[in-house]
């Protein structure tokens, strides 16, 4: 028998449903959410509580026409699911599949592209605007979470919005989480304002009043002083210009749909606040939302489990367990995330070193200009922050930090590919966008034991330094205790070959050395995009014919073009073949499917030297196999 989520193949589907059956499709939808990430993996703590929210949305506006903005997008699956991507739920986050975020060029009705936070207001205001300057007469509705509502973009759209005289519905989803529990002053005021003693009653008043039709409006306003006025005194939102309806339950069809209705006919800026929770019916994911947020694959029935044999150490957990140690040697240091305690590995800090642990939320601007303060006073601030994230900052890094010489030291992870979140989170630009700032230095660590040793090198200077590593874990290496370090600036020499040598930066040293050990070429492990070592650089290159270049990051601007600059500046001509991520988003997918799609697998980097220096190269007899 064909369930009724079965019948819908597009929002049109869905608004010929009458509202009775709509409680029905919100349980089957959310259980075939439930069911599709468990066996894809993907963001489940999210989008179990946008279900009633995503098909009121649909219902009650006319999506594609109107224009939907999902902020961050991680919470879009029953939106993908109502939009006709049903059948392809089982390609999720897979090379050539679904992406886990909206993306324009794979639905209509993913209207704006989204995957780092807080960008949805200020779009959707440009949408509104655009459809008020072409005559159009449709809806803009941008969908934030109240931990997106901590960065100031966010407010820089509100407060425009205020005074831009169109129409615009941002809906706050208030779930009181963002990834990592949100922080800040907006969050205690929105959680004062739930768990008001007037909150109840509030609530079953707008309930009632919200599904009266015509006189709607006047007897909200006769209710608004004694009713509104006590839940939500002086409004932070109105000051913003927008006439602010809630709070309201946002798991409750029958207060959902008649509000949107009734907004749908007011002008002006329009500000919708909807309580959910995060996990809603799934009780494993309610109960702890932080560890359902982005899983891998797993048994509903079951949850999530530990695996039998423990995975390798990943870069994440080095870094977390270097920050703790070093805290515990140096009183100064001072660690700060905006709003990634658990995927920048600092729980184990927050919890050892609670008064040195700042978590600024969704605010990366303010996390570096933060530091900076922090630095001028003396204290060493250790900023955790994904390689991706840190390009919000960029202005803040330059003037606030380096242009002061501040001694900072930003862990940049996932640096490189970062596989099933695609192009949105890779930290393909971080060479390049860094390596031309002064005072600013950039490690590449090969492995996990180099990553904690540059670490502590990166802490010992009187500047700003960058520690560069990838998601997940690398080779495996055995990573030493205490806290040494490794030469400032220094690479070292790998492996001895002829005629050509690889110059590699950072974890594909290793797919580096398994291609050299085919063409038998020297090996250097540069370990430093800022400064260059032009020492071994200009060792290596007077006693080979031809160098390649090889780094997990972008082409263009980065480390290989710092090598042919060094070069030039020295006046040596050599030939070299620069090899890294191309001018070009690379999507989403398995981590080592798209980097030999990038050709920088051990075979790709084989090929490519082959191809260029083929004449150059010697290969070296094949081994004689005895048989007998």
């Amino acid at each position: 028998m064909a369930t009724l989520l079965e019948s819908i193949n597009d929002p049109a589907d869905l608004r010929r449903l009458p509202r009775t059956q709509l409680p029905l499709l919100a349980d089957e939808l959310r259980a075939f959410v439930l069911e599709s990430v468990a066996r894809t993996g993907g963001h489940l703590s999210s989008n179990l509580g946008t279900v009633e929210l995503t098909i009121a949305l649909h219902y009650v506006f006319n999506t594609p026409f109107d224009r939907v903005v999902w902020d961050v997008g991680h919470q879009t699956y029953p939106h993908k699911i109502l939009t006709g991507r049903r059948d392809r739920m089982g390609t999720l986050r897979q090379l050539g599949g679904l992406a886990g975020f909206p993306q324009r060029a794979e639905s209509a009705y993913d209207t704006f592209g989204t995957a780092h936070s807080s960008t949805s207001i200020s779009a959707a205001l440009g949408m509104a605007v655009a459809s008020r300057q072409k005559g159009e007469q449709r809806h803009a509705i941008a969908v934030i979470g109240d931990g997106a509502m901590s960065a100031g973009m966010a407010f820089e759209a509100l407060n425009n919005a205020g005074v831009a005289e169109c129409d615009l519905l941002v809906i706050l989803n208030d779930n009181d989480m963002s990834i990592s529990p949100p922080v800040g002053a907006l969050n205690r005021y929105l959680a004062q304002l739930m768990s008001g003693r007037f909150y109840a009653a509030a609530k079953d008043i707008g309930k009632k009043v919200l599904n009266v039709a015509p006189p709607l409006f006047e007897l909200a306003k006769r209710i608004e002083e004694h009713a509104k006025g006590m839940v939500v005194p002086a409004t932070l939102f109105e000051k913003f210009g927008f006439n602010y309806v809630g709070p309201i339950d946002g798991h409750d069809l029958e207060s959902l749909i008649p509000t949107l209705q009734n907004i749908r006919q007011l002008k002006g800026p329009q500000f919708l606040h909807v309580v959910t929770k995060k996990g809603q019916g799934y009780k494993l994911a309610e109960a702890d939302p932080v560890a359902y947020h982005g899983p891998g694959k797993f048994d509903p029935a079951v949850g999530l489990v530990k695996p039998a044999t423990p995975p390798k150490p990943t870069f994440t957990q080095v870094f977390g367990h270097w920050l703790c140690d070093m805290a515990a040697h140096d009183h100064r240091l001072v660690g700060i995330t905006p709003a990634m305690r658990e995927g920048s590995g600092m729980v184990e800090f927050h919890q050892r070193f609670p008064d040195r642990y700042f978590d600024v939320g969704i605010a990366e601007q303010h996390a570096v200009t933060f530091a900076a303060g922090l630095a001028c006073e003396g204290l060493k601030p250790v900023v955790a922050i994904y390689s991706t994230f840190l390009q919000r900052a960029y202005d803040q890094l330059i003037h606030d930090v380096a242009l002061q010489n501040l001694p900072v030291v930003f862990a940049l992870d996932r640096a490189g590919l970062v596989g099933a979140d695609g192009p949105t989170h890779a930290g393909a630009y971080d060479i390049a966008y860094l390596r031309c700032v002064p005072n600013v230095s950039i490690a590449c660590p090969a492995d996990e034991n180099e990553c904690r040793k540059l670490l502590t090198t990166a802490y010992q200077q009187d500047h700003a330094v960058a520690v560069r590593y990838p998601r997940g874990a690398g080779v495996g290496a055995a990573v030493e205790a205490g806290l040494q370090p490794l030469p400032f600036g220094k690479g070292e020499l790998r492996r001895q070959g002829k005629r050509v040598a690889v110059l590699a930066f950072g974890t594909l040293l290793y797919p580096a050395l398994q291609a050299a050990e085919r063409l038998d070429l020297t090996v250097a492990n540069m370990r430093w995009a800022k400064p260059l070592d032009t020492e071994l650089l200009l060792q290596v290159a007077a006693s080979h014919d031809a160098l390649v270049t090889l780094e997990e990051g972008a082409v263009m601007g980065g480390a290989g073009s710092a090598v042919t600059e060094a070069l030039h500046a020295a006046g040596v001509l050599k030939p070299v073949l620069q090899l890294g991520l191309r001018d070009e988003y690379a999507p989403h997918g398995d981590p080592a499917r798209l980097l030999a799609l990038q050709g920088l697998d051990a075979a790709g980097i084989e090929a490519s030297i082959q191809a260029r220096f083929g004449a150059l190269i010697e290969r070296p007899a094949p081994s004689l196999k005895v048989v007998g």
